[in-house]
C-alpha cells in the first residue's frame, strides 16, 4: 500500500482503496472548523482532507461536497444539448460525470486503526463491516491507514446488504444475501426471466457462468435441476455463492467452482447472465456491469457449443441497453451468435421494473425507459 503525504506530525498512514484509485498526491488534516466551499476547492485542486474532527460533521461535508459536484449539472440537465440527442455521446458525458465526481468525493478520508476502529467522536463500530470487505483485521498488518469516507460508507452499507438480504420473489420471497463487491440481484426481471423459461426435458445438471450471488443457480435448483454448477473467478462472488447456496438449503445440490467461464464437462443447459455493457468497470462492483470488449460475452458465445450436452441448450440473459446506448447493435449480437454455430430457439423479453427506468432526471433516461431484458435460448445450429 502506499503511504499518504501528511503534513503533519503524526505518524505516516497507510492508503487504501478498494477501486485501486490512487493515493492523493497532498494531504492536509481538517476537523469541524473546514468549511465546505474550502474543502470542495481543495479537492478539486487535488488536494485530500484527512478528517480528525466528528464522524458526523465528516458525514455532512461529505453531503455538502456533493451538492457543490452536482450543482452545475443539475441546473443544465434541461437545457437542450448533443448529449441529450446522441445516446452514445449521453453515456460517455455521463461516465465523465461519475469519474469526476467519484475523484471529488474520494478527497474526504477518515482514519483507521488497528483492529477496525475509527478514532472519531461519533464514529460507528465498523470492525464486522470492514472484515468482510478487507479480511480479517490481522490479515491487515497492525499499521492504521486511511480510506475515503465515500468508499467506508460503502462498506458499511454492504454490511447491511448482506446482513439483512435482498428478498427475490423467483425464490419465494426467501433472501439473497450478497457480500461485499458482488453484484446485489437488485433488479428482478431478468431472475424472472430465468424462473419462467421452459426448462429441457433432462434436468440432471445445468452449470451458471458468472454466477455472482449464485441467485440464478438457486432459481434453477429450486425449479428441480438435480445438480447446478456455478462458476466465477472473484473470490468474494465464490464466497457469496456458497453462503446463499447454505442459507437457501441448496448447498448439497449447488457445486460453485473458481473457473474462467465454463466448468468442467458438458450440461442439457448452460446459463449466462453477462455485464450487460462493453465498457471499462472503475471498481470490483462494476464488473458485473461492464464488459471490456465484450469480452465475457464474447468467451460464452464461442465456448457454448463446446459445453452443451447433445441436444442441450444455452440461455443468455442480457438487456438491450448497449443497442440503445449505441455501443453494440443488433446485428453485431446476432453475427456473434451465428459465428460461434449457434441458432435462436426463442427469446423470452421482460421491461424494467427498477427506479432509474421511470426517473426524467436520470441522464440516461431515453434508453433506460425503452431498455428490454431478453433472455435468449440457443441451440447448436449444426
Amino acid at each position: 500500500m502506499d503511504v499518504l503525504p501528511l503534513d503533519s506530525a503524526r505518524p505516516a498512514l497507510r492508503w487504501r482503496s478498494e477501486s485501486a484509485a490512487p493515493a492523493p498526491r497532498r494531504v492536509l488534516e481538517g476537523d469541524d472548523a473546514l468549511r465546505a466551499a474550502d474543502a470542495y476547492r481543495l479537492a478539486c485542486e487535488g488536494t485530500a482532507v484527512l478528517w480528525r474532527g466528528d464522524y458526523q460533521g465528516a458525514r455532512q461535508l461529505l453531503t455538502a461536497l456533493a451538492r457543490r459536484v452536482d450543482r452545475g449539472p443539475r441546473r443544465n440537465r434541461k437545457a437542450p444539448t448533443v448529449a441529450a440527442r446522441d445516446p452514445y455521446d449521453a453515456f460517455h458525458r455521463h461516465r465523465q460525470e461519475q469519474g469526476r465526481r467519484a475523484r471529488v468525493l474520494g478527497m474526504l478520508l477518515v482514519p483507521v486503526d488497528p483492529g477496525y476502529v475509527v478514532p472519531l467522536r461519533r464514529a460507528p463500530d465498523v470492525r464486522a463491516a470492514c472484515a468482510e470487505a478487507y479480511g480479517p483485521p490481522q490479515a491487515d498488518g497492525d499499521a492504521p491507514f486511511a480510506v475515503s469516507l465515500r468508499e467506508l460508507l460503502g462498506v458499511i452499507g454492504a454490511h447491511e446488504w448482506r446482513r439483512r438480504g435482498v428478498p427475490v420473489p423467483a425464490l419465494g420471497g426467501d433472501r439473497v444475501h450478497p457480500h461485499y463487491g458482488v453484484f446485489s440481484p437488485v433488479r428482478g426481471e431478468y431472475v424472472d426471466l430465468v424462473a419462467r423459461a421452459p426448462l429441457p426435458a433432462d434436468r440432471a445438471v445445468a452449470h451458471d457462468i458468472g454466477t455472482g450471488t449464485g441467485v440464478l443457480a438457486a432459481v434453477l435448483a429450486r425449479r428441480g435441476v438435480a445438480r447446478v454448477v456455478g462458476t466465477d473467478q472473484d473470490p468474494r462472488a465464490l464466497a457469496c455463492a456458497r453462503d446463499n447456496a447454505e442459507r437457501l438449503g441448496l448447498a448439497e445440490r449447488i457445486d460453485v467452482v473458481e473457473a474462467d467461464l465454463f466448468p468442467p464437462g458438458r450440461a442439457p443447459l448452460v446459463v449466462c447472465n453477462p455485464p450487460w455493457l462493453p465498457a471499462k468497470p472503475t471498481s470490483a462492483v462494476e464488473r458485473a456491469v461492464y464488459d471490456p470488449g465484450s469480452r465475457m460475452l464474447r468467451g460464452f458465445l464461442a465456448g457454448l457449443p463446446h459445453a452443451l450436452a447433445p441436444g442441450g441448450e444455452g440461455w443468455l440473459i442480457l438487456s438491450d441497453l448497449a443497442e440503445r446506448l449505441g455501443l453494440r447493435t443488433r446485428e453485431e449480437l446476432l453475427d456473434l451468435i451465428d459465428a460461434a454455430g449457434l441458432t435462436v430457439v426463442d427469446r423470452l423479453d421482460a421491461r424494467p421494473t427498477h427506479p432509474r427506468a421511470a426517473d426524467p432526471d436520470d441522464p440516461l433516461h431515453a434508453a433506460r425507459s425503452a431498455e428490454i431484458t431478453s433472455l435468449w435460448r440457443l441451440a447448436p445450429s449444426r
